[in-house]
This record gives structure tokens, C-alpha cells and sequence, in this order.
């Protein structure tokens, strides 16, 4: 990595220093090792300082620890994170390099800008697979599974809604045509029909309240076993809770409104005909 790859892709710093341009020169081999290699192999200490080296620790492969960042997933998205090391670009004799970008500008629009600037620099190299980071990540197999999973799972619940509504306005209605007599008693006896509406009303609600409170009971049993289709979102988003909640409990009251709007309107005279 060049001393300008950790601030561009905003990597944390949690201990030492980045790259400096330096490196090179001063013939030290240092590294940059990420959380998950320093929790790993240096638990209980300070990994700054140490030296670290193949298997056999031979004196050319020893490199001193300067740097400690913040996890950087760079493989697949539903990969567990492996401990790494961060070697210095002018350390390392590989001839070929990826070149990371960070811009203002809409990132698809810069992608040939960038590419004839690296010409103008050098026409000698060869450039490839020139793409912006949100496409990587969207073109990636795992994106593409989370992605189904998740269409496929909001498919489901959109048909779950529709048939809990109409399944609410079935159980709604015939309780309203079983009350019919008693309704039009109340009505009879002076009751105004908003005053019916917001009896009708008023049993849903609680139904609605009890019913949230199972879900809430199931959302909590089912979340922890669904961790694996989230990406970086947690199953504990409240906001989102707070939405599906909200849209629940309208679509209920929308269910029970022609029931109950029904219940204003019915006749007491005719309700009590038919005893």
C-alpha cells in the first residue's frame, strides 16, 4: 500500500502510524496489520514494535508492526474477516498494483478521466477491470444472494400483508353482522353512529395491540436466527421496526374501517325485525 491508501479508503487508525513516503529509503521493513490479525496474535499486548516473519523467522522476512487499522473487508462481503498485513507499495516487487480512487464527482462518470490520467503518466501500463467500488460490491456473488434473499423475502411479507387484511376484514365483518341485533339496540337507544364507529374501532385497536405485542414476542425469537442474511445492517434496526409496526397497525384500521362504517349505518328497525 502507497502512505495515501488507508486515509482514501477511510480506514481507522487504532494504534502506531500509517505509511509514510520514507519506507523505501530507510530499508526498515515495516507492516500495518489489521484488528483482527493484532487480536489474534498479540491478545493481551501492545503488537506495535514486535516483529513478525515466516514460519521459519529467517532475518529477511522479519517485518516491525507500526500500525494497527480497523478491519478492511476486502474479500467476498459474506466472508469472515482473516487477520491481514499492509506491506509498503515501494517494499514489494510485485508488478501489479490496484489503484484505489476517491472522488466528488459521481464516481462511473470518472472511471475514463482516471484511466487517461494513468496513461498520461505512464503509457507503458496495462488497465483493467476499471469499475467503481459500488459496482464491485453489487456485481459480487454475495450481493447478488442477499440481494435475492431479500426480494424474495419482502415478496412474502407483501402477500403475508394482503392476506392478513383481508383476513382481518373477514373476521371483522362477520363479528359486525353477529352483533347486528346488539348494535341496533344501542343505536335504538339513542347511540350516535360515530359513537358505534368508535366502539367498532376501539376493539380493534386493542386486537391490533395484542397482536404487536406476539409479534414484537416472534421478531425477537426469529432475529437472531436471521443474522446471517444481513449485511451490515442490524436486526435490531428500530427505525425500521418502528415502520413495519406503523404499517401494520394502518393497514388493520384500514381493514376494520368498512366493517365499522357499516355498524354506524345500520337501521335500528330493521335490526330488530329480524328478532
Amino acid at each position: 500500500m502507497t502512505p495515501g491508501y488507508f486515509q482514501t479508503i477511510r480506514a481507522k487508525l487504532i494504534k502506531g502510524r500509517y505509511f509514510s513516503e520514507g519506507e523505501a529509503s530507510s530499508k526498515r521493513a515495516v507492516v500495518v496489520v489489521n484488528r483482527a490479525f493484532a487480536k489474534k496474535y498479540f491478545p493481551e499486548e501492545d503488537p506495535i514494535g514486535k516483529q513478525i516473519g515466516n514460519t521459519q523467522l529467517t532475518p529477511d522476512s522479519l517485518k516491525e508492526i507500526i500500525g494497527v487499522v480497523e478491519d478492511i473487508r476486502d474479500g467476498s462481503l459474506a466472508s469472515e474477516i482473516w487477520p491481514a498485513q499492509y506491506i509498503p507499495f515501494d517494499q514489494d516487487s510485485d508488478t501489479y498494483f490496484s489503484l484505489v480512487v476517491r472522488t466528488r464527482e459521481y464516481a462511473a462518470s470518472m472511471l475514463q478521466t482516471i484511466v487517461s490520467a494513468v496513461h498520461a503518466s505512464n503509457p507503458d501500463l496495462g488497465i483493467l477491470d476499471e469499475v467503481t467500488m459500488e459496482d464491485r460490491m453489487r456485481q459480487s456473488q454475495a450481493a447478488y444472494i442477499h440481494r435475492s434473499a431479500a426480494w424474495l423475502m419482502s415478496g412474502f411479507a407483501a402477500i403475508a400483508l394482503v392476506l392478513g387484511i383481508v383476513g382481518f376484514y373477514g373476521v371483522v365483518g362477520h363479528s359486525v353482522t353477529q352483533r347486528t341485533r346488539e348494535i341496533g339496540v344501542r343505536m335504538a337507544l339513542g347511540a350516535a353512529p360515530q359513537t358505534v364507529r368508535r366502539m367498532v374501532l376501539g376493539e380493534v385497536a386493542q386486537l391490533v395491540l395484542l397482536a404487536g405485542l406476539f409479534g414484537i414476542a416472534g421478531f425477537i425469537t426469529s432475529a437472531a436466527l436471521m443474522r446471517g442474511m444481513f449485511y451490515r445492517v442490524s436486526q435490531w434496526d428500530l427505525p425500521t421496526l418502528a415502520a413495519v409496526s406503523l404499517v401494520l397497525c394502518l393497514a388493520a384500521l384500514i381493514a376494520c374501517y368498512l366493517p365499522a362504517r357499516r355498524a354506524a349505518s345500520v337501521d335500528p328497525v330493521e335490526a330488530l325485525r329480524a328478532e
